[in-house]
């Protein structure tokens, strides 16, 4: 075919993609159908104009538009990659770990249940073979949530609800496509009746050599844009070359799942690349792949769509009832997964609630679109299957995506619209005024500092003001005096407007590089996390999140099991350098909270909910010095050194703020201002390098803090270090339960504790110790421990406690005290230590 004709289709098809974007918007249709329509009416009207007798002067460009080089090939190794990646890209997956258990529900405990669904109700009504129906059924349950996705981001739904459908999307097309590959294998195997067992235990093995072949490939891709820090096209080159080179590797070389190994590879580039590449690089190479998953997913589409009128050809009547099976089994497969499935593990507290609205607008939502059709071409064009099972895949998965398209697309919209989703609650309403009132109290301050630089009419300066004072007025009085909002709905719009602009006040920092790239999207996380509590459960829903933010992690659990255990330090090191500089960055942001408290907030709902507010503010900081001070007293020094970094990195922000002046002023020209920045990107550069963290040379320093242990000699001192085990505990952990009391005695290094013993409690807090008692007196004072603060906790066995106290008058005299405290007699206490003395 000629190159020019082809390119000439190419640059049209693009055209079309370009006007049908605010075609979708003008009928408020999603554009995926828009898409979908102009695909079908594009190639129906290339085959009615190259068959009918009218006129032949068209049949060159139906000819061309028809005998496009479209195979699924090109689907599947070329757009398909581009998708998936650029998706892993654009994903907070602190916020999709939160939400993980619905999102594997959906994305592969659903995609298998609709697999088995469609695949047996088929083979009930058809006489298709078993394999080749279970085919069917896993080319029909992969979604595209695009459509849903767009209107609940344009009628506000909770963020929650959009991110689990988009992880559920990238994940499920993986899981769907694994499940193709497995079905038809047996397919074109000519083996019509596979055992469920053995199809499914490969399953996992296809999982497994991806995500492996995908980690490999991206940890390579990472080590080598880091080689290329100063030359950012170069790595933009190295991730476009990643998805493709891992797909082809995990297919090719090993028999994996190539979807796998993409969304691997993604995965682990969205984790290791904001750390390892420049900001400003970062941030254009996720705008590159914005732009080529939008041009590959219109793509896709339109050229998917095109093949549709081909697919259609040789139906037949009977056709009909058995897509009408296929939609009735795939939507109540989805339905019993929403809404059987996913109460339970609400009430399990094992998934975050869904409203049965949502999930009926998600069920409704389910589209299905290019990837389908891609995988029935895939069917139709293997010589190794069946003629009549070719022909019946392509009707079948056709018919059911254009049912998709045509009934649930156009009318997804309206069904929200009577589901009530549209509307926004008295909440929302109530902050809807809020921004108004306090987004103009801004304008006024804006233009009246504006209007000071201009020599306008003093006249029409003090009308425009007392027109623009009167609607200010009226917007501030409908925020304070709206009678359908009670007052802990005040505070809750009082947290959510105080965790907005901590957001904002995040992403300013990080575009001045006051907090490092490393760290963005964790605290960007938590402060998402405040907004959404506060949203759904107000204050406790805030205090929660709050709470969260200064915790220690399962990760971090983990990984402290992994260098106690194994004697492996890199993860502990890594999390705790982590989380050193996340709570110095939390510090940071805090403390400039309370000024858009008094300045905001107090204007729109009084000066009892900005005293709330205070009070709640006032906690978090305390709970953020609280956990820095335990992690300075374990790393003396390290706190410092980040401090300092912290204060590299402005000074750098500001030279290159003043270089960038001068220039614009003329006063160095393009020479001397690049040789400046150069110089200014190696030394920013430096400064961007995290100190690093020793974490095995500091604990005899921790040890010598308490004063039980100050009379130790340095040798001593290291032996007891590497004796004592940490352990982290959050507020509420319980340290030692009733039942099974203290085997161990514990010294606080920082935080705090509660005791609970016969009706009495005590609170103990750094450089103090519990568990001595039971040990010492040989029995179980059923004493409960309960944290009341996120604390480090140093463990010493009873057997080392013993031949401690032994040798130390401190630690004997530290227990005596304690014991008095408690009234427990001395005598009592040491009554078997004194014993074994004498006996020694």
């Amino acid at each position: 075919m000629d190159i020019v004709l082809i390119t000439t289709v190419i640059a049209s098809l693009f055209v079309v993609i370009g006007a049908a974007e605010p075609l979708a918007a003008r009928l408020r249709l999603p554009f995926s159908v828009i898409l979908a329509v102009l695909g079908v009416l594009i190639g129906a009207g290339a085959i009615f104009f190259l068959r009918t007798e009218l006129t032949d002067a068209l049949n060159p460009v139906a000819e061309a538009i028809l005998g496009l080089p479209i195979r699924s090939n090109v689907f599947l190794y070329v757009f398909l990659p581009t998708l998936l990646f650029q998706a892993t890209l654009g994903m907070n997956l602190r916020r999709m770990l939160d939400d993980w258990v619905p999102i594997l529900v959906l994305a592969v405990v659903a995609v298998v249940v609709a697999t088995l669904s469609v695949g047996y109700a088929l083979s009930w009504v058809s006489t298709l073979p078993l394999a080749a129906c279970l085919l069917i059924g896993a080319i029909v349950s992969t979604t595209d949530p695009s459509a849903v996705v767009t209107i609940f981001r344009s009628i506000s739904a909770p963020r929650r609800l959009a991110r689990i459908i988009e992880g559920e999307s990238l994940l499920n097309d993986a899981a769907a496509i694994a499940l193709f590959g497995l079905f038809m294998g047996f397919v074109m195997l000519g083996i019509p009746d596979p055992r469920l067992g053995d199809a499914l235990a490969r399953f996992p093995m296809l999982i497994a050599g991806g995500a492996f072949t995908g980690w490999i490939a991206a940890r390579v891709a990472v080590w080598v844009m880091a080689l290329f820090a100063r030359h950012e096209l170069a790595q933009i080159s190295i991730s476009v070359a990643l998805p493709y080179l891992a797909y082809i590797g995990a297919e090719q070389s090993i028999g994996a799942s190539g979807v796998i190994a993409v969304v691997a590879a993604g995965l682990t580039l969205n984790l290791a690349g904001p750390g390892r590449l420049p900001p400003q690089s970062w941030a254009n190479l996720r705008e590159i792949w914005d732009v080529l998953a939008h041009w590959a997913g219109a793509l896709i589409f339109i050229l998917a769509a095109l093949l549709i009128p081909r697919l259609l050809e040789q139906v037949r009547f009977g056709d009909f009832a058995l897509v009408g099976v296929v939609i009735v089994a795939a939507i109540a497969a989805r339905g019993v997964i929403l809404f059987a499935l996913l109460p339970v593990l609400a009430r399990l507290r094992l998934s975050p609630p869904v409203e049965r609205p949502y999930r009926a607008a998600i069920l409704w939502g389910g589209l299905r679109g290019a990837v389908t059709l891609a995988l029935a071409l895939a069917v139709t064009e293997s010589a190794r299957v069946p003629d009549d099972i070719q022909r019946v895949v392509g009707i079948l998965a056709t018919g059911f995506t254009l049912f998709t398209l045509i009934v649930q697309g156009t009318t997804l919209r309206w069904v929200i619209g009577r589901l009530g989703l549209d509307r926004l609650s008295p909440l929302d309403e109530a902050l809807s005024r809020q921004v108004v009132a306090v987004a103009l109290q801004t304008v006024r301050e804006d233009v009246a500092r504006t209007t000071e630089n201009y020599e306008l009419g003093h006249d029409i300066v003090r009308s425009e003001a007392k027109r623009f004072g009167e609607r200010l007025g009226d917007a501030v009085k409908s925020a304070e005096d709206s009678a359908d909002i009670l007052d802990r709905d005040r505070i809750t719009l009082g947290l959510i407007a105080l965790a907005g602009h901590e957001r904002d006040t995040i992403l300013v920092r990080v575009r001045e590089r006051t907090i490092s790239a490393r760290m963005a999207e964790r605290v960007l996380s938590d402060a998402d996390r405040l907004i959404e509590g506060a949203r759904s459960n107000g204050r406790n829903g805030y205090q929660r999140a709050a709470r969260r933010s200064v915790a220690y992690g399962q990760a971090f659990r983990v990984a402290l099991l992994l260098h106690n255990r194994l004697g492996v330090s890199r993860p502990l090191v890594q999390l705790t350098a982590d989380r050193f500089e996340a709570l110095l960055s939390q510090r940071l942001i805090l403390r400039d909270l309370g000024a858009f408290i008094d300045g905001r907030i107090r204007r729109i709902h009084g000066r009892r909910v900005a005293e709330l507010l205070h009070e709640l503010l006032a906690r978090r900081i305390e709970a953020v010095e609280t956990a820095l001070e335990g992690m300075r007293l374990q790393y003396p020094g390290y706190a410092e050194e980040l401090e300092r970094r912290f204060i590299r990195r402005t000074a750098l922000r500001l030279e290159e703020r003043e270089y960038q002046a001068m220039r614009d002023d003329g006063l160095v020209g393009a020479e001397v201002y690049t040789a400046l920045t150069q110089d200014l990107q190696v030394r920013r550069a430096a400064a961007e390098e995290r100190p690093r963290l020793d974490i095995t040379l500091r604990r005899s320093d921790l040890v010598r803090q308490f004063p039980p242990f100050a009379e130790l000699d340095d040798a001593m001192l290291q032996r007891l270090g590497r004796a004592l085990k940490t352990r982290y505990v959050n507020s509420g952990d319980i340290v030692v339960r009733k039942e099974t009391g203290a085997k161990s005695v514990y010294f606080i290094a920082s935080g705090a504790v509660e005791l609970e013993t016969a009706g009495q409690s005590w609170r103990l807090g750094r450089r103090e110790m519990f568990g001595q008692m039971a040990i010492l007196l040989n029995k179980s004072p059923r004493t409960e421990v309960r944290a009341i603060a996120p604390s480090t906790l140093l463990v010493l066995d009873e057997a080392r406690f013993r031949r401690l106290l032994r040798g130390s008058k401190a630690l004997r005299d530290a227990v005596r005290a304690s014991a008095e405290k408690r009234g427990i007699a001395a005598e009592d206490l040491f009554a078997d230590q004194d014993a074994a003395i004498d006996d020694r």
